[in-house]
């Protein structure tokens, strides 16, 4: 098996943008950054995906700015290559699918925001081009949900997205057990 950490769309709009911030779990920051140690330690390559509007107009994650700027504890780590995206997939519009094939890379390790969005859709993706995907339960992360549909909360969302990741697409584990697995 030959692994990347996949570490999607830790930018400042998640902390102090004009998005809402990123609640649960509390702790999600620090097992990201643990992972990217982990696998840094490991020697496997870590990928930071950066996500960018499509519009210069949009109140997001504009290109430039400092919400869209990845969070400094994850900008100040190693990492083996950075990929811009504009849609929730990481593979959507980027060369990822052609690194990972001509890296070698069969299996990736998905860390990041948002678990309901880039995260599931970009598994999603993985799984449909024939690769592996682990699915890091405490190192993803979600905020409390409304729109026209109802409302969930973070915990609700992302326990849903975590059990749906698991029954088809992803092996779901914490991030301690997955650096000890490497």
């Amino acid at each position: 098996m030959s692994r990347a950490l996949l570490v999607i769309d830790v930018q400042n709009e998640y902390f102090a943008g004009g998005a809402c911030p990123i609640t649960f779990p509390a702790d999600s920051l620090s097992r990201i950054t643990d992972a990217m140690d982990g696998a840094a330690e490991a020697k496997l390559p870590i990928v930071v995906v950066q996500h960018s509007a499509a519009s210069p107009d949009a109140k997001a994650f504009v290109r430039g700015t400092r919400g869209w700027s990845l969070k400094g504890e994850v900008d100040v780590r190693k990492r083996t290559l950075v990929i811009e995206k504009t849609l929730p997939g990481a593979f959507t519009g980027t060369n990822l699918e052609q690194w990972m094939r001509d890296s070698g890379v069969d299996t990736l390790v998905i860390c990041g925001y948002m678990s309901q969005l880039c995260c599931d859709t970009t598994a999603r993706q993985a799984v449909h081009l024939g690769f592996k995907v682990e699915f890091l339960a405490d190192a993803t992360g979600t905020m409390d949900l409304v729109n026209e549909a109802g409302k969930i909360s973070a915990e609700d969302l992302h326990r849903a997205i975590l059990v749906t990741q698991q029954s088809r697409f992803s092996r779901v584990l914490p991030t301690e057990a997955w650096i000890d697995s490497l």
